[in-house]
């Protein structure tokens, strides 16, 4: 009995418990390629030409909204200026180098200088100053990723669109607010242009809820002000030329 315990213990030791079976690699989803996302271009008429395909690096990214906040406070306290109220310090002020009255012996509390900011007519303690600098800074990689954020907002609520041309020969009002009625548009718009245009910019200029803006200049307050936005012509491919060249 003894020899079969032994022989029973000696071999559990030689067996070995099988080895588990190599699970398959799960392949990373590959990144999606330009030109998976598309928005309808349209004419003067209001009709749709066809779909223009757009980067999904730009026009498909998951939103940042922690990003969007800080461009969007970069960009309203870079353009802030501290020129409200300059107050004066208590070295600032003029007079108060003698000492009112004794330190002792008069029953008041001592005093050295009537420019003291609790004395009247002394300096302010805290106050405004016009020299203060409300500059701040931010990373390219983060900012373009902010505004890709919101381009890409835009496009996810179906709000970005293109117009193929506006053939006005000179600026007129109410011949551009007519091509705008007939575009699915209801509310304030984003036209965005590929380079300057006057009949464009000044055709527009006088309607309230319409802004033109050169392509360069996007940034995250006019994106978010504006519910919808218009690429001119060729300006949709101009976003890829300046914002994705490294």
């Amino acid at each position: 009995m003894p020899t079969e315990k032994t022989s029973s213990k000696a071999d559990k030791k030689t067996a070995k418990a099988p080895k588990p079976a190599k699970t398959a690699r799960v392949a990373k989803p590959a990144k999606a390629a330009v030109g998976d996302l598309v928005i309808p271009m349209y004419n003067e008429e209001g009709s749709k030409v066809r779909d223009v395909s757009v980067p999904s690096e730009i026009f498909g990214r998951k939103p940042d909204q922690g990003l969007i906040h800080r461009l969007l406070l970069m960009q309203h306290g870079n353009r802030r200026q501290a020129s409200a109220a300059h107050t004066l310090e208590k070295g600032e002020v003029r007079g108060g180098g003698r000492k009112p009255y004794a330190q002792k012996g008069t029953g008041r509390a001592r005093q050295g200088s009537t420019r003291n900011p609790h004395m009247r007519g002394g300096g302010v303690a805290f106050g405004p100053r016009n020299t203060k600098n409300f500059t701040v800074t931010m990373n390219k990689k983060e900012r373009r990723i902010a505004l890709f954020s919101c381009l890409s907002v835009k496009a996810h609520e179906n709000n970005i669109f293109g117009l193929e041309s506006f053939t006005s020969a000179k600026p007129k009002t109410k011949t551009f607010a007519g091509v705008l009625s007939k575009l699915p548009t209801k509310k304030d718009v984003l036209m965005v242009l590929p380079s300057k245009n006057e009949v464009v910019e000044k055709s527009a200029r006088n309607i309230p809820t319409v802004k033109t803006i050169l392509v360069g200049y996007l940034n995250p307050h006019d994106l978010l002000k504006y519910e919808h936005v218009i690429f001119l012509g060729d300006a949709i491919s101009k976003v890829s030329e300046i914002f994705l060249k490294k």
